[in-house]
Parts: structure tokens; C-alpha cells; sequence
């Protein structure tokens, strides 16, 4: 495929630091190790969140050191935070839980991520990217990580050149990991006890003394999840107009079963060099039973399929992340080179067993009884550096990524033998697909305080993918490349004290992933079907927003202004194969544009009382897929949640939150609204230890109600889950964290933005 861009990138010349700048230079040629932080002095009085770089003060927007203990402001130019740790019901949620009461994301019960209405969104671990967090294997590890080991979570809708595009080329959540740095030891356990048999706790430690600080934490999960479905479905004859209607009504329960740990270790080295080392690793078996009844009639109204089809599943999920990295501090204030090398994998295992009873067996039909074995293993190799210098006016940044990425799907069919039980290959639905990607990339950005109002980031990214695929089983090789520069850009007005202007722009490339490009069929049951399109092209977008951060009295508001357009969208696209087998696959297909108002606010409204609430009034239009005349669909819907918080006296805490989620455009339909509710207590028992009391989707509201119009397909889809449940725990501290042995935060709190400042993360700037 030709370049979309074959532009030479500058990258601009670096002043003589004579010492450091033969450092940086070296590294490109010989790695080393990666992924620390600078812990706190000895001296630091408070705990410090995140240890950024020393900068220039005069810096508009520039990296700043974050307590858990203050109220330092911690927006950045780029992206906007929350603050999750003070959330009382943390202790029992998972992040996929904390994730959807951040303002604008939503995490359905699949565990699939949406923002703005958006899906193609990646997912960060500490400003980089990580396999656990890709592909089939994102959905296991955010209903796996407990929402206590997260410290915050950024919101990056334009991300800016130091950002790479293979995770998706979309808007990122970076997930910051607990950071806890003050001298001495701390620890914390949690334990919940839920319906049916559910259970989950989690634990943390860490101790910091002269040069070294080490923490970690283990956790454990044991959850039951039912679900119920039912789908109407209109075939529509091109030519005549004439409709075969058929039926499916499915049930299934799942049981989930996790273990995991996460930890770290840094060490100072002198006064310049930190190094350090951080694995996280979690493993997670889950057993579903199901059955599913299908009905079908011909055109004239005649039944001619009948069925029940009953499955019993295996499945397990085992994750790793391992990660090493040196900062070294140059001579001039601020100047900092870090090497970042990563190692992740996800292995996703599957083994499924079926039986279909046959009342009016249908044409083509398989065997009674099959097994089904499904692997999907993924794999990246990540290596990173990135260098800042402050200068008088401003900090130069510069970055270089090489990384490798090795996806493989197995998927193996046998038809068994109702009377023997010989299974027999069936070679028609077994395949196996192989995809490796090489990334190179550069990256150069300047961030400018023209004075003391205004504020500029201006950056360029170069980036070159080299993809290759093997279609193992018919022996089919391809490649492809892309060169693509990618600019970015930011400015800030500080109107006063209290209230910031921010103004960004983002080109981004979305890029077919592994599962997209695999094109051999895959069976799911008699009606439905899947592949992918391995002549699939690369996504555009281009996205720009306006933002006001101000403080009104003591309401914290945030309003953004935005909007978006992809161009060669990557949707799903459907086909009838057969009489009544539907093909899902993904397709180029036209545009979308889409655009609105997001806002927030939060404060307190009494002395025990704290409200928050943000919402997202959005207008979508994109291209109808199946339409011959080549149509648009648009939607305007308003999306909100809000949380009251009541202090109830000083023991006793109460929160009620509401998530409603507005109508969602598809590519051949749309996604109905929806809304859940929950409640969360908590009280203090000893300054150590409290009792917490969840309880989740109050109204047992949970549901997805697809809805799909096109030429030839009319079909409603609603899946219902059993979400209500009440969870009974109890949160001990120990040790001690700015004093006083717990985490900080805002009283009936739940994810809250910081405040309109600088810095930059823990996570570093990515990749």
C-alpha cells in the first residue's frame, strides 16, 4: 500500500549538554534497564503520588511534583485526570467499575470501552501500552484489577506526538498505577463477601528506606455473572421484498475465578540515576453453562428450523507485564533522558462442548454434538527513550520507540460421534492466523510559555509499520506498510486564577488489528458466522476540542467543546452467507463525523453534602453500511452520571451513584440507552478500620438493546444481566501515609478531576 505521507520529519537540534547528550546517543545503539520513578527524598513531609521531573517554574504547563495530601492542581495541557482513590466504594470495585464512572466512558457488560460514543479507544498501564490490555484480553484484566491499586486515571482525547497509533490510533485511558513513596512502611487489606458465593479481596504494602522502595499487591476474585438474550431477525429478499423472520432466546451463567499480583522495586543509584523493575501478572479461569433456542420460518411463513442448542464452556486468561527502566538527571534543572524496556503477553484459552437437539433440522445443518478449541495468544516487545530539556521559555522533548507485536489465532472444530464419542476434525471451521508487527517511530515536541498567560505544545511524530500475515492453514502470506507523520497540537490561556482555556488539535491512524485483518471464517453457531478482511486500510481522524476549566464558588466546572471526523472508517459489516447465516465481518466504509458538548462539576454543596455530576450531549452522523443509496444515520444523545455524596456524621458515609449512557450509532444500527444505579456505605469503625456496604445496579437495569436496519437485515437484540448485587466488606490500614495511615481524598468522593494545572504522569509521556 503507498505511504500516506512520505514527508521528511525534523527533528530539531539539541543545545550542547555535553555529558548527557552522549548519554542519550549511546542508548540508541546499547539498552539497558527501565521503569522507575524517583522515590521522595528522606526529608519529603508528605507522600508523594507521583515523582515527576524537576522543572523550570516558569514553565506554563510544566511537570510538577502530585501529592496525595494536597490539592495540587494535576490537569495537564494534554489530557485530564481523575482522582479514583478516594472512591469508598474502591475497596470492592474492579476497574472496569471505576472506569465507568470517569465522565464520557462506558464499560459494558462484555467489558468492551467506549468514549464519547467511541470505541476504538486504547488503554494504557503507566503511560505505555501493554498485550493485557488488547484484543480479546482487555475485558478479562479490567474485571480482574481491583480499583484499589489504581492511583488515577487520565483522560487523553487528543493524544499528543509521543503517543503511537498501534494500540488503535484512538482517544486513551491511561491507567496510573498506587504509588506510595513516604519513608517508612504501609499496607492495606480489603475483604468483600457478596450474593451466590461472591467474594474478592486485595492487599497492599509498600516500604521505602534510604535508597530503595518496594510495594506490591495481591488480589483475588470470585464472581457469578447470569445473562439472558433475545433476537428477532428480518432476511429481507432484495428483489421482492419479501421477509423470513426467525427466533433466538438464550440463557447462560458464568462463573469467574482470578488471582493476581502487581509490584515494583526502585533503587537511586547516586544523586542522577534511578533504576527500577515492575511485573504484573494475573491468571483467571471462568466455566459457562448456556442453551439457546432457535426458530426459524421460510418466506411463505413455513418453519424450517427448530432446535435447542446447549454448551458447556472452559475458558482461562493468563497475563503478564514485566518492565525495567533508568532515568538518568542531567546537569542542567530538569533535564531527564528514561529508557523504558517492557515484555507482555496474554494468552486467551478456550474449550466449548456442544449439543443441538434437532426438532426441524435445518439445511446444511452439523453434527449434533461438537467441541471447540480456542487460542489466542499475543505478545509485545517495547522499547523506549524519551528526553526532556527545560529551556528559559520552554521544555524540548524528543523520543524514539521500536516495538514488536506477535498475535496468533488457533481455533480448532471437531464433530463428535453422538455414539462413541470419536471426535473428527473438521476441517471447514479450523484455521490458524498469525500476524507480526514492527514499529519505528520518532517523535519531537516543544512546549512554549509565550508569557504568562498563554501557553503553546507543538509536536510531530513519525512513525513506520511493517506488517506481516500468515494464514497458517491455506498457507496464504501478505505484508504491508505504512509511513505516516502524525502532528499535534496545544494551546493554553490562563484567563485568571481560577479558570484555564485549553485548545487542541490531533491527527491520529487507526489500524487494523490482528482479529481484523484474519480472513478465514469462524464459527460461532448455525446462524452466525465471523472473519475478518485482510484488505482492510488504515483509519484517519482528526480531532479537535475546546475547553474551559474555571471554579464556580465551590464548584469545580469543566465544559469541552469538540469534534471529530474518520475518514475509510473501520466498521462491522454483515452478510447472509446462506438462507439464514450471517456473515459479521469489517469493512472500509465511508465517514463519520461527530461532535458536542462534555462538562463536569463538583464541589461541596454543604459541609456534608458533595455533589458531582458530568454528562456528554453529542451529535454522530456516519454512513449506513448496507445501504445501497449510500445513506446517513445520525443520533443526538445525552449521556450523564452523577454522584451525591453525604457525610452523614464523622463516622458515617453515604453515596448514591447514577450512570445513564444515550443512544450510540453502529454502523449498521444503533445502540439503545440505558441507565444503572448504585449505592455505596461506608463507616468508620477505627481510624484503621472500616465496614463498607456495596450495592450494585440497584434496579437490576443492566442491559444492551442493539437495533440493526439495513436493506436487506432488520434485527432487535436485547441481552439482559443479572448486575444487582450486594457486597458486605471490610478495609484495614496499617503503617502510615502522610500521617496518618490512609489514602487522601475528597469526602463522597468517586472519581474526581484534580484541578486545571501542569505535569506530567507517572506513566511518562508513552508510546
Amino acid at each position: 500500500m503507498p505511504a500516506k505521507y512520505r514527508s521528511t520529519v525534523s527533528v530539531p537540534v539539541l543545545p550542547r549538554r555535553r555529558p548527557l547528550v552522549a548519554f542519550v546517543l549511546g542508548t540508541l545503539i546499547v539498552s539497558g534497564p527501565a521503569c522507575a520513578q524517583q522515590p521522595a527524598p528522606q526529608s519529603a513531609p508528605v507522600a508523594v503520588a507521583v515523582a515527576a521531573p524537576e522543572q523550570n517554574q516558569s514553565t506554563t504547563d510544566s511537570p510538577a511534583t502530585v501529592s496525595v495530601t494536597t490539592k495540587r492542581n494535576s490537569n495537564r495541557i494534554d489530557r485530564q485526570v481523575y482522582d479514583v482513590k478516594a472512591d469508598p466504594a474502591s475497596s470492592n470495585d474492579t476497574v472496569a467499575d471505576t472506569l465507568n464512572k470517569v465522565p464520557s466512558v462506558a464499560v459494558d457488560a462484555d467489558g468492551g470501552v467506549t468514549l464519547r460514543g467511541k470505541s476504538n479507544v486504547q488503554i494504557y498501564v503507566d503511560g505505555k501500552p501493554s498485550a493485557m490490555m488488547q484484543g480479546e484480553n482487555r475485558a478479562a484484566a479490567l474485571n480482574a484489577l481491583p480499583a484499589a491499586d489504581l492511583e488515577s486515571v487520565e483522560v487523553i482525547n487528543n493524544p499528543g506526538a509521543q503517543f503511537g497509533n498501534e494500540g488503535g490510533g484512538g482517544p486513551i485511558l491511561n491507567l496510573v498505577m498506587r504509588r506510595e513513596r513516604t519513608p517508612g512502611g504501609f499496607g492495606s487489606v480489603n475483604a468483600n463477601a457478596g450474593t451466590e458465593g461472591r467474594f474478592n479481596a486485595n492487599s497492599f504494602g509498600s516500604y521505602t528506606t534510604g535508597r530503595m522502595s518496594a510495594q506490591g499487591s495481591l488480589y483475588g476474585r470470585r464472581d457469578k455473572r447470569g445473562a439472558s438474550g433475545d433476537t428477532v431477525r428480518e432476511r429481507i429478499d432484495p428483489v421482492t421484498g419479501a421477509v423470513a423472520r426467525s427466533t433466538q432466546a438464550s440463557n447462560s451463567d458464568t462463573e469467574n475465578k482470578v488471582v493476581g499480583l502487581n509490584g515494583s522495586l526502585s533503587y537511586n543509584l547516586g544523586d542522577k540515576d534511578v533504576v527500577a523493575v515492575a511485573v504484573m501478572a494475573s491468571g483467571s479461569d471462568n466455566d459457562t453453562i448456556s442453551s439457546e433456542r432457535y426458530q426459524g420460518t421460510n418466506p411463505a411463513g413455513v418453519l424450517d428450523s427448530d432446535y435447542l442448542r446447549s454448551g458447556q464452556r472452559e475458558g482461562s486468561n493468563r497475563t503478564y507485564s514485566l518492565s525495567t527502566r533508568l532515568d538518568h538527571k542531567g546537569d542542567s534543572q530538569g533535564e531527564l533522558f528514561k529508557m523504558d524496556l517492557r515484555l507482555s503477553g496474554a494468552k486467551n484459552e478456550g474449550d466449548s462442548r456442544n449439543a443441538t437437539d434437532y426438532t426441524v433440522r435445518p439445511v446444511n445443518a452439523q453434527a449434533a454434538r461438537t467441541r471447540q478449541d480456542n487460542l489466542t495468544d499475543n505478545r509485545v516487545a517495547d522499547f523506549t527513550g524519551d528526553y526532556e530539556l527545560p529551556g528559559e521559555r520552554g521544555i524540548l522533548k524528543m523520543g524514539y520507540k521500536l516495538a514488536r507485536t506477535s498475535s496468533v489465532f488457533d481455533n480448532a472444530y471437531f464433530d463428535v460421534d453422538a455414539a462413541s464419542l470419536f471426535e473428527r476434525i473438521n476441517t471447514g471451521r479450523t484455521n490458524r492466523f498469525e500476524l507480526d508487527e514492527t514499529t519505528a517511530a520518532l517523535y519531537a515536541s516543544y512546549q512554549w510559555r509565550i508569557n504568562s498567560q498563554w501557553g503553546v505544545l507543538g509536536g510531530l511524530r513519525a512513525e513506520y509499520t511493517d506488517v506481516d500475515l500468515f494464514q497458517v492453514t491455506t498457507n496464504i502470506r501478505a505484508r504491508n506498510n505504512y509511513l505516516d507523520a502524525i502532528p499535534s497540537a496545544f494551546v493554553t490561556y490562563g484567563w485568571s486564577d481560577d479558570t484555564t482555556l485549553r485548545l487542541s488539535y490531533a491527527h491520529r491512524i487507526r489500524r487494523p488489528s490482528a482479529g481484523d485483518l484474519n480472513p478465514f471464517v469462524i464459527y460461532r453457531d448455525e446462524f452466525n458466522v465471523s472473519s475478518g478482511n485482510p484488505n482492510l486500510r488504515p483509519s484517519d481522524a482528526d480531532s479537535l476540542e475546546l475547553g474551559l476549566e474555571t471554579k464556580l464558588g465551590k464548584v469545580d466546572t469543566n465544559l469541552r467543546l469538540y469534534a471529530r471526523r474518520d475518514t475509510d472508517l473501520i466498521s462491522e459489516r454483515r452478510f447472509f452467507l446462506a438462507d439464514n447465516v450471517l456473515l459479521t465481518t469489517r469493512e472500509n466504509a465511508g465517514s463519520s463525523n461527530s461532535g458536542g458538548l462534555e462538562f463536569s462539576f463538583g464541589g461541596k454543596a454543604t459541609e456534608k453534602l458533595t455533589l458531582n455530576a458530568s454528562g456528554n450531549l453529542g451529535y454522530s452522523e456516519q454512513t449506513v453500511l448496507g445501504s445501497a443509496s449510500g445513506d446517513k444515520r445520525s443520533a443526538t444523545s445525552l449521556s450523564g452520571r452523577a454522584r451525591i455524596g453525604y457525610q452523614i456524621d464523622r463516622e458515617n458515609q453515604l453515596q448514591l451513584m447514577i450512570n445513564a449512557q444515550g443512544k450510540t450509532l453502529l454502523g449498521e444500527g444503533f445502540r439503545e440507552p440505558s441507565a444503572t444505579a448504585d449505592i455505596n456505605y461506608r463507616r468508620t469503625l477505627t481510624p484503621a478500620l472500616s465496614l463498607v456496604v456495596n450495592l450494585n445496579d440497584v434496579f437490576d437495569s443492566q442491559k444492551m438493546d442493539m437495533i440493526t436496519e439495513t436493506d436487506r437485515l432488520r434485527e432487535t437484540s436485547i441481552r439482559r444481566f443479572d448486575g444487582r448485587t450486594v457486597f458486605v466488606g471490610l478495609s484495614y490500614r496499617f503503617g502510615s501515609v502522610g500521617g496518618n495511615g490512609q489514602r487522601q481524598g475528597r469526602p463522597g468522593g468517586g472519581p474526581g478531576m484534580r484541578g486545571a494545572g501542569g505535569g506530567m504522569g507517572p506513566g511518562g509521556p508513552g508510546h
